[in-house]
């Protein structure tokens, strides 16, 4: 089968197009014949080796020296089942499905085998692949900081960095959830944002949100700009700040936010389970969360896809499709 590998880190032009073995699911694996995947956030971290301030020499210890252990990167795609393990009860060949490599990768490929209970689901038949594709890495994440952060219907929620993967999952998921929500981002997004249901836009090149007399139950900070010392005064008594990208010191310091004010700062690795791939389902089944996909790319082009994540600026996801039926529902 056909497959990007990243043989070091460094520049998007190190991305090689390989045959490699097709995998052979297990008993109870399910083959995903993959239609798109897309180029996450994840993925450029681990391509280039640009980790949160104080995480490098620990990421790489942990993922790989010189380049990544695991060098066929993607976290997420969507496909067709193309075989079945033995064991298998809960999936046939032919259906569509959306999965979630998370750490295990390998979804720049043309196969990839998953367990039957783990990261994947039916694909809502509203959305394309394309579009199912996109569902996993901003949404798992946003649900994750969500249900940490324990958001009641009413709350107010702030969103900074609302027009990227994880931004745009959040401002969704928050309404879902009955939120108030509030979405940060840069002028030629505004109109996106307030499409995916935010109630209020700010256009960070024209007001600085922690300068405003508004006051949040909840921040989550997905741009990296709005750490603690920055937020706490927009935060109410008892608020919340998700921090999804944060530096070792940070992340550190949240317990220490914790004990002497009357806020609580949440950091630290997502916690991922089926039941979030569920819920992420059912809602864009009924509507309430889509992906918002800014650019396609083909497989051959993976390194262009790779450029556009570079720019720190991506609208949504970036897809690379494997397939002509990935535009189908």
């Amino acid at each position: 089968m056909r497959a990007i590998v990243c043989p070091s880190y460094g520049p998007a032009d190190l991305l090689q197009l390989v045959d490699v073995p097709t995998p052979v699911p297990g008993p109870k694996e399910v083959l995903v014949r993959t239609y798109a995947t897309t180029v996450s956030t994840g993925d450029w971290r681990l391509r280039s080796g640009q980790f949160p301030d104080g995480f490098g020499w620990i990421a790489k210890l942990v993922v790989g020296m010189k380049g990544p252990r695991q060098p066929i990167l993607g976290t997420e795609l969507s496909g067709v089942v193309e075989a079945v393990g033995s064991a298998v009860t809960r999936f046939k060949k032919g259906d569509a499905v959306f999965a979630f490599g998370d750490v295990g990768l390998r979804c720049h490929a043309e196969f990839r085998c998953f367990a039957q209970d783990g990261l994947i689901v039916p694909k809502p038949p509203n959305l394309t692949f394309e579009e199912a594709a996109a569902l996993s890495f901003g949404g798992t994440t946003a649900l994750d900081m969500l249900r940490r952060a324990k958001v009641q219907p009413g709350e107010h929620v702030l969103v900074n960095g609302a027009s990227g993967g994880v931004g745009s999952a959040a401002v969704q998921l928050a309404k879902a959830l009955g939120a108030q929500v509030t979405g940060i981002c840069s002028t030629g997004n505004m109109e996106l944002v307030k499409s995916l249901g935010a109630d209020r836009v700010i256009d960070y090149t024209q007001v600085d949100f922690t300068k405003e007399s508004t006051r949040y139950d909840v921040i989550i900070d997905v741009a990296g700009t709005a750490p603690y010392a920055r937020s706490r005064l927009a935060l109410k008594d008892n608020g919340r700040l998700a921090l999804v990208l944060a530096s070792l010191g940070e992340n550190l310091g949240a317990l220490w936010v914790g004990l002497t004010t009357g806020h609580r700062v949440i950091a630290g690795p997502v916690g991922i389970g089926p039941e979030d791939m569920r819920q992420l389902a059912e809602l864009a089944a009924q509507g309430k969360y889509t992906a918002v996909v800014e650019q396609r790319f083909p497989l051959e082009r993976i390194a262009d896809a790779h450029r556009v994540v570079d720019t720190g600026h991506k609208r949504g996801a970036v897809v690379v499709t494997l397939d002509a039926r990935s535009s189908t529902r």
